[in-house]
């Protein structure tokens, strides 16, 4: 596990929009954010500063940004290994370092994982209302048709953590499903399976980042499975991208919280009157970099600092 002091050093000064670096494997796809490589019997996932936002991948990108997330990966999956199996394969280390022989900056923005067959649904927790699941609620007092009680608030605690799942688009939004229609898509077993270890992650999770004097409100999970049916947790896992990070000493119910993510980002877009948020996308100012690259830091050096 690399500090926070020791990735803050990491940091390139630009951002890492495309590798300059050549890979010595065939490249499988091109997406958002990644560049990702067939490596034989494992695949090689390298996380460029490339950063997108309503669906358009912006110009620039946040200096190290893929570098924060893929750690901050690296740190979760290692500690909740005894919650369930991920996909980062046992020599990933010689592999980045010795086979491909990448650079430093290369090896701290990838991983070497398993070849896994994606769950077609993507699985959310809940522990706090917020987002698309206050707006369900508002709307019938449901979120992905499980009833909530009356009189919650924007921001409030739930009872007890909730999972709903989505569905899982190649483009555009996911879309909420109920868990009868998730398990629809995914069979009644993986379902109950997903669904439990889901659930076990996120206690783990936001007991972890309580330490650190962090809400996690709500996280998006991700699980494949080889041949034998093992279910493995892939992708990312509890980075600010795929989770709602408040700040404990901010959080009043009745009001959103600024979060740990790019949120600055959209908020900035909003303010933008001549965007229709159709590609391409405008220029982010240096503040604004700067202040999102901070926020990226800062909950990667909150939570690493607690173990």
């Amino acid at each position: 596990m690399i500090s926070g002091e020791d990735l803050k050093a990491a940091l390139p000064t630009e951002p890492v929009r495309d590798l300059i670096e050549p890979i010595d494997a065939p490249k499988i796809a091109s997406g958002k954010v990644r560049e990702i490589y067939d490596l034989d019997d494992s695949v090689l996932l390298v996380a460029t500063d490339r950063i997108s936002a309503f669906d358009v991948v912006l110009p620039g990108g946040i200096p190290g940004r893929g570098l924060i997330l893929t750690q901050l990966s690296h740190f979760w999956f290692e500690q909740t290994k005894g919650i369930a199996p991920n996909h980062i394969i046992p020599n990933e280390e010689e592999i980045l370092r010795d086979s491909l022989k990448l650079s430093r900056d290369s090896q701290l923005r990838s991983m070497a994982v398993r070849k896994l067959k994606p769950l077609e649904i993507e699985c959310v927790v809940r522990g706090y209302i917020a987002g698309s699941g206050w707006e369900s609620y508002r709307q019938n007092r449901t979120v992905c048709g499980i009833e909530l009680p009356a009189g919650l608030q924007l921001a409030s605690q739930l009872p007890e953590p909730i999972f709903t799942p989505t569905t899982k688009a190649s483009e555009g939004h996911d879309m909420p499903v109920t868990p009868e229609e998730a398990a629809n898509i995914v069979g009644q077993d993986i379902f109950e399976q997903v669904r439990e270890i889901s659930l076990k992650l996120y206690d783990f999770g936001s007991k972890l980042a309580a330490k650190a004097g962090i809400i996690l409100a709500d996280t998006k999970f991700e699980f494949g499975t080889d041949e034998d049916g093992t279910i493995y947790l892939i992708d990312e896992v509890l980075t600010p991208d795929s989770s709602r990070y408040w700040d404990a000493a901010e959080y009043k119910v009745g009001s959103s919280p600024a979060s740990f993510d790019k949120q600055i980002i959209r908020d900035y877009l909003e303010t933008l009157k001549d965007w229709n948020k159709t590609a391409p996308g405008p220029e982010l100012p240096p503040e604004i970099v700067a202040k999102a690259q901070s926020r990226y830091l800062e909950v990667y050096s909150k939570l690493v600092s607690v173990v």
